[in-house]
C-alpha cells in the first residue's frame, strides 16, 4: 500500500506540513509505504502558466499519483477555503490519476476549528472521482497545537489523526479486495 502526503503550504515544517508528516509517520508504522510531496523542493507551476503542461515536476507528480493507492492531504484555511497551493495541487490531478482512490482530508486554522476547507476539498475529490473517508480532522488555533518536537499537544487530536489514517488504510484494503 502506497500513500502520498500532500500539503497546501510550502514545506514539511509548516503547520499543515507537520500534520501530514504525523499522518504519514503513523501510516508507515501501520505498514504503508509513504511519500511526502515537498512543494518547496518540487514546486508545481501554476496551471495555465507558459510551459506548464510539459514541466518536469508536473510529469513527476502525475506519475507518482498513478503509483499511489491513497492520499493524506492537509491544507491551511485561508479566508474560509483551501490555500492556493492546495488548489493548484488538486488542479494537476485528473480522474485518470486518482479516480477510485482514497483520500484522508485534514486542515489547519489560525482561529476556531471548522470544516470549510475540508468540505471544499471533499467537493474537489468527488469531481476527481476519488473517495474521501468520512473521518477528518481540522486543527484550530494551530499555532498552539504542536509542541517543539512537532507532535500534537492534545491527545484527542492525535487519536482523531490516527482515525483518519486507519480509515484511509482500511478503505484502500477494502477497495483492493
Amino acid at each position: 500500500m502506497k500513500i502520498l502526503g500532500l500539503c497546501g503550504e510550502y514545506g514539511p515544517k509548516t503547520k499543515s506540513g507537520m500534520l501530514v508528516q504525523l499522518a504519514l509517520e503513523y501510516a508507515e508504522q501501520q505498514g504503508a509505504e509513504v511519500t511526502f510531496w515537498d512543494a518547496t523542493q518540487t514546486p508545481l507551476p501554476l496551471v495555465g502558466e507558459e510551459g506548464c503542461w510539459n514541466h518536469p515536476h508536473v510529469k513527476m507528480f502525475q506519475e507518482l499519483l498513478l503509483e499511489c493507492d491513497g492520499f493524506l492531504v492537509a491544507s491551511p484555511e485561508y479566508h474560509g477555503s483551501l490555500s492556493g497551493v492546495m488548489k493548484n495541487t488538486f488542479d494537476w490531478m485528473y480522474d485518470k490519476h486518482v479516480g477510485g482512490k482514497v483520500f484522508g482530508l485534514m486542515s489547519t486554522l489560525g482561529g476556531m476549528s471548522n470544516s470549510n476547507t475540508i468540505n471544499h476539498m471533499r467537493i474537489i475529490v468527488r469531481w476527481l472521482h476519488g473517495w474521501s473517508v468520512p473521518e477528518q480532522i481540522a486543527i484550530g488555533h494551530v499555532k498552539d497545537a504542536f509542541n517543539e518536537e512537532g507532535q500534537l499537544n492534545d491527545e484527542s487530536l492525535n487519536e482523531r489523526l490516527h482515525d483518519v489514517v486507519n480509515s484511509v488504510m482500511n478503505t484502500i484494503e477494502k477497495f483492493s479486495s
